[in-house]
């Protein structure tokens, strides 16, 4: 038994019955702060001490943006198959398989729709837990059928990404969904239904290069990294120092390629703004 002694007061203190804190009930920010995890759900995993936006998935975002956490899920069963019977450590078909045990998840990305702010909304989520979120055909085709619904039933749709970019397990299977998803939503175009865009950390590759850049409104979290290739890929191509903040959110707003940065504590408010204005101005 370890005891600890204070010897002004005499006061022993016995570690006998030392209870441990549950793993996941504090959260430590990179800044440094401390805080419960119950006041970082309240504050949508946001920490007031210093905004830091802590890196959520679908299940966070769902909580935040549908009215009581109520909408219908699409496609729930959709999973990945194996056409190349790629390998590199170990089989695509086994990494597959150990994702969706680890992570609960089909795939990368899940769609659904409910309402937000009383307001009808189709969202689909990307999860950066599912193989770096990684586009590959279900992420491809998932996106798709959301576009589909959203063009048949005039509803607006959100787009969430969070994204290493194409699955190279797939290959020109997974740099097709490219061309396909963005041509789904010319139709949206066509038909003046909104498409909200909202780039997540991080937002790489094929998606950044695609759909994640194609919307009416191109939003941010703060903070996000947003780019095609990696800063460290860039700075050893081009041999120079990049400039501060490179590819951060407000680095690319700056230079005009998103239209605002949000905080997640006022997503859901902007999102219905957003649709309020662009339905009375329609």
């Amino acid at each position: 038994m370890a005891w600890f002694n204070r010897k002004d007061k005499g006061i022993q203190t016995s570690t006998k019955d030392k209870k441990e804190a549950p793993d996941g009930l504090w959260y430590k920010t990179p800044n440094g702060h401390i805080i419960h995890m119950r006041e970082l759900k309240k504050n949508s995993y946001v920490c007031p001490e210093d905004d830091y936006h802590v890196k959520i998935g679908s299940k966070e975002y769902f909580e935040i943006l549908f009215d009581n956490n109520k909408f219908e899920e699409m496609d729930t069963l959709m999973s990945s198959a194996d056409p190349l019977k790629f390998r590199d450590t170990k089989k695509y078909s086994d990494r597959i398989a150990d994702s969706q045990k680890k992570t609960g998840l089909k795939d990368a990305v899940r769609t659904a729709h409910g309402m937000s702010k009383g307001k009808p909304l189709v969202i689909a989520c990307m999860d950066f837990s599912f193989i770096g979120g990684s586009m590959g055909a279900v992420v491809g085709e998932k996106i798709s059928r959301a576009i589909d619904y959203s063009y048949q039933n005039n509803i607006p749709i959100l787009i969430i990404s969070k994204s290493g970019g194409a699955r190279m397990m797939e290959a020109g299977i997974s740099l097709m969904q490219l061309a396909k998803i963005s041509g789904k939503l010319t139709l949206l175009e066509q038909k003046k239904i909104p498409y909200i865009s909202l780039l997540t950390d991080p937002t790489t590759g094929g998606v950044t290069a695609s759909f994640a850049m194609l919307g009416d409104f191109n939003i941010a979290e703060p903070g996000a990294l947003i780019g095609f290739a990696g800063p460290r890929i860039i700075r050893e191509t081009i041999g120079k120092d990049l400039p501060k903040g490179f590819q951060r959110s407000e680095f690319v707003l700056d230079h005009g390629f998103l239209d605002f940065i949000v905080d997640r504590r006022q997503l859901k408010n902007k999102i219905s703004t957003l649709l309020t204005l662009i339905f009375n101005a329609a």
